[in-house]
Order: C-alpha cells, then sequence, then structure tokens
C-alpha cells in the first residue's frame, strides 16, 4: 500500500506525524469521522458497510490502511493467523495513529505466534473463570468501598474519578502483583501512555513502566507471590520483553473498563426508563452489561492488524505489510446482525454475540475479568443512588479528545 505524501515532521519519540495544522488532503475516507453523538458512532460506518465493507481509508497519520466494518469479515479477519500484531519492516509499517500503544506494529515479525501462544498459556490460570468467580467477592468489596467514599462526599462528584478509574486499577494491580504503595503511580503512567498530543510524553511513561516492571520482576524473582508478575518472573524471555508485555496486561486491564464504566453510566442516566429497570429487576444486569459492551465506542481505532502475507477477502487484496484496522464496534451495530443495532437495550435476546472482546484466537483473555467488574457496578450503582442523575447537560460531560482510547474526561453526578 503505498504510503501518503503529506507534510510530515518528527515528534519527540522519533515518529513521523503531519505538522499541526498541515490539512491531509486525501480521496479517500479520513479517520477519525465525524460523530453527531458522543454516544454513537459516525455514519459513516454503516455507509461504507453498506457498500464497501472492507475499503481503503486514510488514517490521522496520513497513512493508509484498510477499514473493515461489517460484522462477518470482522468476525472472520480478527482471528485470521495471517494479520498479526507485528510487522517486517516495523520502522516503515503504516501507522493507523500516533499513540505509542496502539498506533503501530510491535513484536518480533518472526516468533510473533510462538510468543502469543506462550503468552496466553501462561497467563490463561491467573484469568480462568473459576479464579474470577473467586475474585467477584473482592471486587465487590471494592465497589461498595468506592461508593462508601462517594457517599460520604457532599454532590455533585465525579463518578468518573471516584469509581470508573480507580476500580479497574485497583483490580488488575492486585491481579498483577502490584504493591499498594505504587498503584497510583502505575495508573498514572497508564493514562499518560496513551496521549497522543504528546508522543515524547507518552514514549517516556511507556518507558518508566517498562523500567518500573523490570525492577518488580526481579522483586518477585527473589520473594514470590500469588500473582501474574509473580508467575512472569518465572517465564523463559527477556527482561525488557516480560516488563513490555507487563505495561501491556496493565493498559488492557485499566484503560477499557474505565471507558466502559464511563460509557454504561452514561447510556443509563440518559435513559431513565432503562436505569429504571435494572433498578427494579437485578436479573437484567448481566444482560446490561453484555449492551454496553457492544455499544461501548469511545474512539474510531478498532483492532489494529498488519498483513502477514497476501490476504484475498472476495474481490479485496490485503497485501502483505498493509495496515487493517477491524471495527469490532461498527461490526457490533450491523444491522444484518442486530435489530435496531444503534439503539441501546438491555432486553436483548436470541441475538449472535458482539464481538468487544475480539473472537478466535485472539479473544481477550481478561474478558472474565471485565464482566466480573462491570457486572459489580451496574448491579450496585444505582440502587446504590437510585436517584443518580448527571449534574450537567450530556453534551457538556467533558469527553477526551487527545487520548488513543478516548472516553470521558470526568461525569458529573448528583444524587
Amino acid at each position: 500500500m503505498r504510503r501518503s505524501k503529506v507534510s510530515r515532521s518528527r515528534g519527540r519519540d522519533g515518529d513521523a506525524y503531519p505538522r499541526e495544522g498541515a490539512p491531509i488532503v486525501s480521496d479517500l475516507p479520513q479517520l477519525p469521522f465525524p460523530r453527531r453523538d458522543r454516544l454513537a458512532i459516525s455514519p459513516m460506518f454503516r455507509e461504507l458497510r453498506a457498500s464497501s465493507p472492507i475499503t481503503r481509508v486514510r488514517t490521522g497519520t496520513g497513512d493508509e490502511a484498510w477499514l473493515v466494518t461489517s460484522y462477518e469479515e470482522v468476525r472472520s479477519l480478527i482471528g485470521d493467523e495471517r494479520l498479526g500484531r507485528t510487522h517486517p519492516d516495523p520502522e516503515n509499517a503504516p501507522r493507523v495513529s500516533h499513540a505509542i500503544i496502539a498506533g503501530g506494529p510491535r513484536g518480533d515479525f518472526d516468533k510473533e505466534k510462538a510468543d502469543h501462544e506462550r503468552m496466553r498459556k501462561m497467563l490463561a490460570p491467573a484469568f480462568s473463570a473459576r479464579r474470577m468467580r473467586v475474585l467477584a467477592g473482592h471486587v465487590q468489596e471494592l465497589v461498595d468501598e468506592l461508593l462508601d467514599e462517594m457517599a460520604a462526599k457532599r454532590p455533585p462528584a465525579d463518578l468518573h474519578a471516584h469509581l470508573s478509574v480507580p476500580l479497574p486499577a485497583l483490580v488488575i494491580s492486585e491481579l498483577l502483583g502490584v504493591p499498594r504503595e505504587d498503584r497510583e503511580r502505575f495508573r498514572a503512567l497508564a493514562d499518560t501512555m496513551t496521549d497522543m498530543a504528546n508522543p515524547g510524553r507518552a514514549q517516556s511513561a511507556l518507558a518508566e513502566l517498562s523500567g518500573y516492571i523490570h525492577e518488580l520482576m526481579v522483586e518477585k524473582r527473589r520473594d514470590p507471590a500469588e500473582d501474574v508478575f509473580s508467575d512472569m518472573a518465572t517465564m523463559d524471555a527477556a527482561d525488557d520483553e516480560i516488563a513490555e508485555l507487563g505495561a501491556m496486561l496493565l493498559f488492557a486491564g485499566h484503560e477499557t473498563t474505565v471507558n466502559r464504566i464511563d460509557h454504561g453510566v452514561a447510556y443509563l442516566l440518559t435513559d431513565p426508563a432503562q436505569r429504571d429497570a435494572l433498578v427494579a429487576d437485578p436479573s437484567l444486569v448481566p444482560g446490561a452489561v453484555e449492551e454496553i459492551l457492544r455499544m461501548t465506542a469511545p474512539s474510531d481505532l478498532g483492532v489494529t492488524r498488519w498483513a502477514r502475507t497476501d490476504v484475498q477477502v472476495g474481490d479485496v487484496t490485503i497485501r502483505k505489510g498493509d495496515a487493517v484496522i477491524i471495527s469490532t464496534m461498527a461490526a457490533n451495530r450491523d444491522d444484518r446482525v442486530f435489530e435496531d443495532p444503534d439503539t441501546f437495550d438491555i432486553h436483548r435476546q436470541g441475538e449472535e454475540p458482539h464481538l468487544a472482546f475480539a473472537h478466535g484466537m485472539h479473544y481477550c483473555i481478561g474478558a472474565s475479568l471485565a464482566r466480573v467488574e462491570l457486572r459489580s457496578v451496574f448491579g450496585t450503582l444505582f440502587t446504590r443512588f437510585p436517584s443518580l442523575a448527571l449534574a450537567v447537560p450530556f453534551a457538556e460531560v467533558p469527553i477526551r479528545v487527545d487520548r488513543a482510547t478516548g472516553g470521558f474526561e470526568a461525569m458529573p453526578v448528583v444524587w
């Protein structure tokens, strides 16, 4: 795929990106697409899915990528071994964003499959459904404690700061084995890693976090405990590889769940009838969580892969090295699969499973953990605060525009 001819400069992390204020002139659809509603995805995804479910687009970096928008193709390609997270020439690979974490390829092209299988085998026991059931009681204790702290304050309060951010940080830190005194630093670095406005700052945060995990591995080898980092300390791998894997686990186990809590709260507070139904019938909580997972779409970035070889899909040929943005959020709103797909409905039944956690060999290993956290939050929040409401009109709830993961900057509420 040809690289774009746009005006580019060098960021402090050394990556090329368009100069501030320099327009990207393109004959291709340009990401990110404009949104009319902060809880909806752009109508452009529906239009592209109807006309060309696999189509070339221009990313925010000026590079080209393939965008996949239909449920059928997304489900097929997201588990296709011909696509991967690595690239044979990473320095010249097309990038999908300026984000350090998700913008470009990572890992060893020649060892990707073996490394992936080894990682999943090592991590599977820690994230098993059985272990998550055991963890569920402790997660509920954390939710109760955080809501107690919020209740002790006078409204308005920021639910984002009091619940959405600290809960996933506490849970993933305990699971990984981060000492309590380091958890705020751990969380702050995870947030900074997603900064797209200042790539140099994001790169520094990743380096600092990897260095911290490297030091922690030394401690875990000397004094292991019942946690994931202790398990990782026994891996037959280089310390820098283990440190980067640990940083990725923190990012994946924290940022995505923060967004899902915030978006779930937003959906329910802007639809009081469904909020009241959830309070009246706790059996609706699991279905409500699945609907939150299906609908949450904080940014246009999907699951990004690079073609390891030429891939033929219908009449489309994806060439080796091409970037492929597999849009699970667009697939989750495919009207050929979901009835009235843009409507939030906690009563949905009998439809195909959503793809929020991907599919096949790349199915999210932390899916059970996310469900435990979300079921605890949405099974408790509105019974504890039955009069919970937004403190400002929804259009005034601040959003994050400089983060790869998007989402909300705050969630001001009253009760």
